[in-house]
C-alpha cells in the first residue's frame, strides 16, 4: 500500500480532509484509536460557520444537512 498521507483522527476535520484528499487524488489513510460506532455516534459540531458549509458542499458530504434543512 502506497499512502502519501496520514490522518490522525476520524472526527469532522480528519474525515472532511480525508474526502477532499480523496477527490484531489491523493492517497490518504485515517487512523483513529476508537471504534467505528464511538465516533459515528458523538456529535461533535454545534454550530457551522458559512464557510465550513461552502466546504462541506464542495466536498460533497453535505446531503444529510440538506436533508435536514428541508425537513424543518
Amino acid at each position: 500500500m502506497r499512502t502519501q498521507v496520514v490522518i490522525v483522527g476520524a472526527g469532522p476535520s480528519g474525515l472532511l480532509l480525508g474526502q477532499i484528499l480523496f477527490k484531489a487524488g491523493v492517497d490518504a489513510v485515517i487512523v483513529e484509536r476508537q471504534s467505528p460506532e464511538y465516533v459515528l455516534s458523538r456529535i461533535r459540531a454545534g454550530v457551522l460557520e458559512q464557510v465550513t458549509l461552502d466546504i462541506l458542499a464542495q466536498a460533497g458530504v453535505d446531503a444529510s444537512r440538506r436533508r435536514s434543512a428541508l425537513e424543518e
